[in-house]
């Protein structure tokens, strides 16, 4: 899933590439992405809220593109707002499409970027948001778990899933002081603790597993058990791992791409994630995998004990 790096590279990519421009057209093959923003947890989406979608987005002015934890918000005029959440393997893609029938189902031609038309994993497009320069906003996903959500600015900033989330790591105003609570408040293994957006927001499985190693914490530690020196080492590394993340635009270990369908270059910087049986850079021990709440962890332990 993108985490916090790679939400963010997409972001700075869009304020850059498509600010100022209007949405002329929407084109999608996948109904269920469009989501009410009073009704999200239907299965079904009624036909009327598709052509609501679709007449209430055309003409719309994109007024700007922010990150909050791993959700895509776009301002646009007239109030409205919409976001965008790539879940598990969603990505956007600025480019050119065409889209032409062929055995009774509309198919998807890559035009451009070059990386679109060669790439696969930049292939799957389900949604497209033509815009008045020519280009095109393309929302790729192999899985098709992802969701857009439009509605005023007010229906937006107050869902459920946005209020409940934690601080953004990377904020200036997350002090350390304000990190130590929050950690030490909590009973559960620090891997879960990282990974929960209710907690921190943005930090997924990739930058905990880097995070944790990086302070030689073990994933497995009960979050209150940390003193006050691993828990000053995890801030430090929290800050300093994303943020080179964010520099590097991210990791594509498996679909993630930007906006121009180019794949991160975090991937040839990490520490632990995806690396079981390699050497650890610190000591040369084996590196570990093992399962915490689910999902995976990679771990030294030589360097990160219990």
């Amino acid at each position: 899933m993108p985490e916090l790096p790679e939400v963010q590279t997409i972001v700075s990519d869009l304020n850059k590439k498509i600010i100022g421009r209007r949405i002329v057209g929407v084109w999608f093959d996948w109904p269920k992405m469009l989501k009410d923003p009073l009704d999200q947890q239907r299965n079904k989406i009624a036909h009327k809220h598709v052509a609501e979608f679709k007449k209430a987005i055309k003409g719309k002015k994109i007024i700007k593109v922010i990150r909050r934890a791993k959700n895509i918000l776009i301002y646009l005029s007239d109030d409205l707002m919409m976001l965008i959440h790539l879940k598990m393997t969603g990505h956007l893609l600025v480019g050119k499409w065409r889209v032409k029938s062929a055995k009774r189902k509309e198919v998807v031609v890559p035009l451009e970027p070059k990386e679109a038309v060669e790439d696969p994993y930049n292939q799957y497009i389900h949604l497209i948001f033509y815009l008045d320069d020519g280009k095109m906003l393309g929302y790729s996903d192999v899985r098709k778990f992802g969701k857009a959500i439009l509605g005023t600015r007010e229906q937006i900033e107050n869902l459920p899933e946005l209020k409940k989330l934690g601080p953004e790591p990377l904020d200036a105003s997350f002090k350390f002081i304000k990190f130590a609570k929050l950690i030490k408040s909590e009973e559960r293994k620090i891997k879960q603790v990282l990974m929960d957006p209710e907690v921190i927001a943005g930090i997924g499985n990739i930058y905990s597993d880097d995070i944790l190693w990086k302070a030689k914490v073990h994933p497995l530690k009960p979050a209150n058990k940390l003193d006050r020196k691993e828990l000053k080492a995890l801030w430090k590394s929290m800050r300093e791992i994303l943020a080179k993340a964010v520099k590097l635009r991210g990791t594509s270990t498996s679909d993630y791409r930007d906006t121009a369908g180019k794949k991160g270059e975090y991937t040839e910087e990490r520490l632990v994630y995806q690396r079981e049986d390699e050497p650890c850079d610190r000591c040369g021990t084996k590196i570990k995998r093992i399962a915490v709440g689910g999902r995976s962890a990679h771990f030294c332990p030589a360097c990160q004990r219990l």
